[in-house]
């Protein structure tokens, strides 16, 4: 049976029978999207073809966590774990972002609910039962920030990095992040931004803000989803509008400023680390080139970042050996 047979015969067992299928932009992973159409009905469907090592036990473990605590993460309308295959609920295209690039001025009330949503969900107690989600600890820290030196310099200088070299760096990072780790105790959304949210205005409270993409869930620091949506590698958010939610977070968990600010700058610059390198790979690696384009802003982020003291050495390494975006052979 063919991929395209499986998943027929799928929707077909969910009462979608000769729906009308349109590819969807997919996300950084082998993932792909469809939305179907049968009459004035609509779904999405999600196919992670087994072969790609993608499971769905964490998404539909963290949807159920989240649809229990009142969330809008989309209702699972049929499932084929075994053969990578959910109908998932369409909450519509209204994403942040695209409302943000319509109309600049409804930014602060839309990131004003997605910090709010934010500051609520670090409250929750993990999931637990038959799936938990994994600790961001060091190793994960690490593996993640080495991307860096691992796709980003050998794209950018023509050579793999030597191992003294990314030793030093491993020694670097580890030092940066290990003081963060006594306070790494919440949900971690992982890609909480613009893309991965949308606007339901029809639901009330916290409900308005739908969720996507969240199967990455693990446990870690509370400053790491708020970097990832005030320091978007695929959009700009204005200085202001920045400052605005950083000052509505810390109302809202009470965050202690001088932590906080000293955690946003080490966890963005892992993040930035990351991204420069997974951008990369997406180009080299499995013909994306498109993730190129947003390199100079996560580079701008990065240098910005590391910037704090406690990065210092850090960011001596950075300024040393990795060259900016641009110069790659």
């Amino acid at each position: 049976m063919t991929r395209s047979e499986r998943i027929e015969d799928f929707l077909a067992g969910a009462g979608w029978a000769g729906a009308h299928r349109a590819p969807l932009a997919g996300d950084a992973s082998a993932r792909r999207y469809e939305r179907v159409r049968r009459g004035a009905r609509a779904a999405i469907l999600m196919d992670a073809p087994p072969e790609s090592g993608l499971d769905l036990t964490p998404f539909v473990a963290v949807t159920g966590w989240l649809r229990d605590h009142g969330l809008s993460a989309p209702e699972i309308l049929a499932a084929d774990l075994g053969g990578g295959l959910l109908l998932l609920e369409d909450l519509g295209e209204d994403l942040l972002a695209t409302l943000c690039a319509a109309d600049p001025a409804r930014a602060p009330e839309l990131y004003r609910a997605a910090i709010d949503l934010l500051a609520w969900f670090q409250s929750l107690p993990p999931p637990a039962g038959g799936w938990t989600p994994p600790p961001y600890d060091m190793a994960v820290l690490l593996r993640e920030a080495r991307l860096a030196t691992e796709w980003y310099l050998p794209a950018a200088t023509g050579a793999p990095a030597p191992a003294d070299l990314a030793a030093e760096f491993d020694a670097l990072a580890e030092a940066a992040f290990t003081p963060l780790l006594p306070a790494s105790t919440v949900p971690i959304y992982r890609d909480y931004h613009a893309e991965n949210l949308i606007w339901l205005p029809a639901r009330r409270g916290r409900a308005r803000v739908g969720l996507l993409d969240y199967q990455d869930l693990l446990i870690g620091h509370p400053a790491y989803d708020l970097v990832s949506l005030l320091e978007d590698a695929r959009r700009d958010v204005a200085p202001e509008l920045r400052a605005a939610m950083l000052a509505r977070y810390r109302a809202r968990t009470g965050a202690e400023p001088e932590a906080l600010d000293h955690a946003a700058h080490v966890l963005s610059a892992q993040r930035n680390l990351k991204i420069l390198g997974l951008f990369t790979r997406l180009a080299r690696r499995d013909g994306k080139p498109r993730y190129l384009g947003y390199l100079p802003r996560v580079w701008s982020y990065l240098r910005a970042d590391l910037a704090h003291p406690a990065l210092a050495p850090l960011a001596g390494w950075v300024e040393a050996h990795l060259p900016p975006p641009g110069t790659t052979p």
